[in-house]
């Protein structure tokens, strides 16, 4: 068995989010000027938490005190929400085509757009793809039994909640709707346990810029077989270095 940490965090502020635009896949919008200090922020807010691993996250790595040798790694599953015919267009504009489709804004899905359920389906080859990517990686630090952490007290809220005495931390950044898709898959699919003292209703409100979610993930691992024992939330949607 091995247990790691997954912080997971959404990206700071683009232009498009500053214009109401929806960028989905089609807009590679470069972070404004907000969006560089908020990832500046998260660096530091960061920088002594310690990173075996990460997917996608330069800024926040540069202020990092204990993983600049570490290499960043990209995956196509980890790339935003498809909108369809919408992206580009006004937030304001897919608010009116879901109630004309008399549909919740989350749930709604333009034309040519991914479903909630194709974009769950990505978060699980992006969760395979990881688990495999990480057992390889901390093979000296698979056991036979391991003790599953619980999370049943209040946070100190520091930066390295959750994560005393597990060995492997992994840090993802990723776009607001696919963040909010994938809460989707982690609290109903997975069954994650929500945070101590926590509002279940936050398990599904959009991550703000740069806010942060972390848990603590125990896996199974016999021989090749690699399988998801125990995931539980530490926090969610946190923003303590946003001031």
């Amino acid at each position: 068995m091995l247990a790691f940490g997954l912080t997971v965090v959404r990206h700071g502020e683009t232009q498009c989010n500053k214009d109401g635009l929806l960028q989905g896949q089609k807009i590679d919008a470069p972070l404004s000027d907000i969006g560089i200090r908020q990832s500046e922020a998260a660096g530091l807010y960061l920088r002594d938490v310690k990173f075996t691993n990460v997917f996608t996250a330069e800024i926040i790595v540069r202020n990092n005190r204990t993983c600049h040798d570490i290499e960043l790694l990209t995956d196509p599953s980890l790339k935003e929400r498809c909108f369809g015919i919408a992206e580009g267009g006004q937030v304001k504009d897919m608010k009116n085509m879901a109630n004309a489709a008399g549909q919740p804004l989350p749930e709604f899905t333009p034309p040519e757009g991914e479903t909630i359920e194709q974009v769950k389906a990505r978060v699980k080859d992006f969760l395979q793809a990881m688990f495999q990517h990480i057992v390889n990686d901390h093979q000296d630090k698979i056991q036979e039994e391991i003790p599953i952490p619980k999370m049943d007290g209040p946070l100190a809220g520091l930066p390295d909640d959750g994560l005393l005495c597990v060995p492997v931390h992994a840090l993802v950044v990723g776009h607001g709707a696919y963040m909010s898709i994938a809460m989707l898959y982690f609290f109903e699919d997975l069954k994650c346990t929500m945070p101590y003292g926590s509002d279940p209703a936050r398990r599904f409100s959009l991550c703000p810029n740069t806010g942060m979610c972390r848990f603590v993930i125990t896996l199974k691992c016999n021989n090749a077989d690699i399988a998801l024992s125990d995931i539980q939330c530490v926090f969610i949607n946190r923003r303590n270095h946003i001031k």
